[in-house]
């Protein structure tokens, strides 16, 4: 089982929103947000009530639980 997100998804859909502006809007780095993207970072659960308040959406539009990586 792993943390699926949108977060990519919505910085597109948002002007083609880039990395680094989403990052100082909620106060972290760039990394962090590709680390995210990527699925290699799973956000607290702070963070990711930031990132859903910074796009105006529920948590649960942004980030998701994949529950067999092979469905993926």
């Amino acid at each position: 089982m792993k943390l699926g997100n949108n977060v990519r998804r919505y910085r597109f859909d948002r002007e083609e929103l880039s990395q680094q502006r989403l990052a100082e809007a909620i106060g972290v780095t760039r990394q962090t947000i590709f680390a995210i993207e990527k699925g290699r970072f799973v956000p607290s659960t702070l963070l990711a009530l930031r990132i859903a308040r910074f796009f105006g959406k529920p948590v649960e539009e942004l980030f998701y639980i994949i529950e067999n990586e092979d469905a993926e």
